[in-house]
């Protein structure tokens, strides 16, 4: 039995069979929920490469995950696209990097002005003491400070131009470097002299300060009077006794404690007084006794008290000019006869 042949199909079906064929999924994008809801090649667009012109012109298209669709298939965006966007991106990178590291020097060099600047005082100070003594010690020890003129002063009975004579060999040296020990060997050859002291006066002096030894009186021996000071220092020798000077008797001689008791007396005396005085005897530290001009013998006792005993001294003779001895051994209690 033969079977009917089929039917034919009904208008509508074209349409549906067209509406199966498979459709195009659209790119997933952020904020999209669920699987992308699939594009036919025709939806609202009027089919095929008409609709993937019109997705090419919706708005966002400039966007780096626009897509082209094209007979159902996604196309990604052309190399040369996404290359000349990742070379802006590092660029910016670059530039972003440069002004923070910029920021930060500036902050570190902001916060840290005040202890540069205490470096900076700190050190130009010291190289400025440095300079300073650098160019001292320089002009010191250069030919610039060389000594040209000596001056003596403090000299009262030497010969001043002796003492120069002597230091003669010092100019020409720089003030820094005057040999000290020359000088002293050059100045023993004064007895007078009991001390004395170098001063370096820019640019071409050399001050001496000398300090005299004072003489007590003279010594007679068989070689004429011998002028010695309180400590026994011979100052000179003459055949004939000094002006001024009293003779001194004292036993046990120059390195006794007799004569430097006796020394010590003279040298507290006034003035006027000592003039008057000529001759110092002493046997020990606790008998020196003085023979004025005018034949008047003074009881010293030791040198304890010599300043208060030559008031009292002072004092008897003017109320006692005719008496012939005065004990002022104690003081306190003196003795006129």
């Amino acid at each position: 039995m033969r079977r009917p042949a089929p039917l034919p199909a009904p208008a509508e079906e074209p349409e549906q069979v067209a509406s199966a064929a498979p459709r195009a999924r659209r790119p997933r994008r952020d904020g999209d929920e669920g699987d992308s809801a699939p594009v036919a090649p025709g939806d609202g667009v009027g089919g095929g490469t008409q609709g993937a012109k019109e997705l090419g012109d919706a708005p966002g298209s400039a966007d780096a995950d626009t897509a082209v669709i094209e007979d159902g298939v996604v196309e990604a965006a052309s190399d040369a696209d996404r290359t000349s966007r990742g070379e802006v991106r590092s660029a910016d990178v670059w530039r972003a990097a440069r002004a923070r590291r910029r920021a930060l020097r500036a902050e570190i060099r902001r916060f840290t002005q005040r202890s540069r600047r205490r470096r900076i005082v700190w050190w130009s100070s010291i190289g400025a003491v440095l300079a300073l003594v650098l160019g001292s010690v320089v002009a010191a020890y250069s030919p610039l400070f060389a000594v040209q003129d000596i001056t003596v002063a403090g000299a009262k009975t030497l010969d001043v131009a002796a003492v120069q004579a002597a230091l003669e060999g010092q100019k020409g040296a720089p003030l820094a470097l005057v040999d000290e020990s020359a000088v002293k060997s050059a100045l023993m050859r004064f007895p007078m002299i009991e001390s004395y002291a170098l001063e370096a006066r820019p640019p071409h002096e050399l001050l001496v300060r000398i300090v005299e030894r004072t003489p007590v009186g003279v010594i007679r021996s068989d070689g004429g009077y011998t002028l010695v000071d309180a400590a026994g220092v011979v100052l000179s020798t003459t055949p004939e006794r000094p002006e001024g000077q009293p003779v001194l008797s004292i036993t046990g001689g120059t390195d006794s404690t007799a004569f430097r008791s006796a020394g010590l007396v003279i040298r507290s005396l006034p003035a006027d007084l000592r003039a008057q005085v000529t001759q110092v005897a002493a046997t020990s530290t606790d008998d020196v006794t003085l023979t004025l001009a005018d034949g008047k013998r003074i009881v010293w006792g030791s040198e304890e008290d010599s300043v208060e005993k030559a008031l009292v001294l002072v004092a008897l003779i003017r109320n006692a000019p005719k008496a012939g001895t005065f004990d002022v051994s104690a003081p306190a209690v003196p003795v006129v006869r």
